[in-house]
């Protein structure tokens, strides 16, 4: 069976089109592939700081995987990433926060950021990141809070303005 290579794109609160969702994926498709398989979506987790157990990720899997090959193909990342804006929207938001707040005081600073896009291979300097928070810190403490991280999604899902 060919997978759909064109899925219509569904914005999500924290992936704005599909180029995005394709990157995101990509990051994930540590070998090149077109599926995520459950090594992959572990190393990702780890690399992010998780401590997300084997259970969970294999829960994960079978909630993502809806052909139940055990891989995540690109169709089903759309669809997790379209579904992620429906009931389960605020908790993925929520974690997805929690993920760049490494040291839990409830705010993103400049040098999480740095870490987090680090571990995912971006390039980019602690001054980047710290751009990259002044740009949605609206009362200007210098860090992101889950407010303003919740604004600066839903923002992200209707312009094309940067975003962590």
């Amino acid at each position: 069976m060919a997978a759909n290579t064109n899925p219509s794109p569904k914005p999500s609160a924290c992936l704005q089109d599909m180029d995005e969702v394709t990157k995101v994926f990509k990051k994930f498709d540590a070998n090149g592939d077109g599926k995520i398989s459950v090594t992959e979506l572990v190393d990702v987790m780890k690399a992010l700081g998780s401590d997300t157990s084997e259970d969970e990720i294999n829960r994960t899997m079978e909630e993502i995987d809806s052909d139940r090959d055990r891989f995540i193909s690109l169709t089903e990342f759309v669809a997790f990433c379209g579904a992620a804006e429906g009931e389960g929207g605020a908790q993925e938001l929520r974690d997805a926060f929690e993920m760049y707040d490494q040291d839990k005081d409830g705010l993103i600073s400049a040098a999480e950021l740095h870490q987090i896009l680090s571990r995912l291979g971006e390039k980019c300097s602690v001054h980047d990141c710290t751009g990259m928070i002044n740009s949605v810190d609206s009362d200007g403490d210098g860090y992101v809070s889950f407010e303003e991280f919740k604004k600066m999604m839903a923002g992200a899902a209707t312009t094309n303005g940067s975003s962590m």
